[in-house]
């Protein structure tokens, strides 16, 4: 079992910045970890993960070049800095779990409870 816990979502302004944290708890080990995110009315859409050991990181058409994924496993804890936000990035921000390489080609096997980025114009 994986826990997951979010945090650092808020409010900010069109092109500005958020970092947001991902703690995992349970048996972690060897786990790749990304991030997807649900727009009000809209489905759950992927938005970029990255391996265990951090060398391979896959990302979304949409966000590639404005978000970063990385990962620190001492603290067993996942990033994603989201810079050039725009309003369309408005959504809840889920953390996600796998045991098994990136790309992933179906849904993660764990994942977090969110936490809302809301971007305004």
């Amino acid at each position: 079992q994986v826990q997951l816990v979010e945090s650092g979502g808020g409010l900010v302004q069109a092109g500005g910045s958020l970092r947001l944290s991902c703690a995992a708890s349970g048996r972690t080990f060897n786990y790749a970890m990304g991030w997807f995110r649900q727009a009000p009315g809209k489905e759950r859409e992927f938005v970029g993960a990255i391996s265990w050991s951090g060398g391979s990181t896959y990302y979304a058409d949409s966000v590639k070049g404005r978000f970063t994924i990385s990962r620190d496993n001492a603290k067993n804890t996942v990033y994603l800095q989201m810079n050039s936000l725009k309003p369309d990035d408005t959504g809840v921000y889920y953390c996600a779990a796998a045991l098994r390489a990136i790309p992933w080609y179906s849904l993660p096997d764990y994942w977090g409870q969110g936490t809302q980025v809301t971007v305004s114009s």
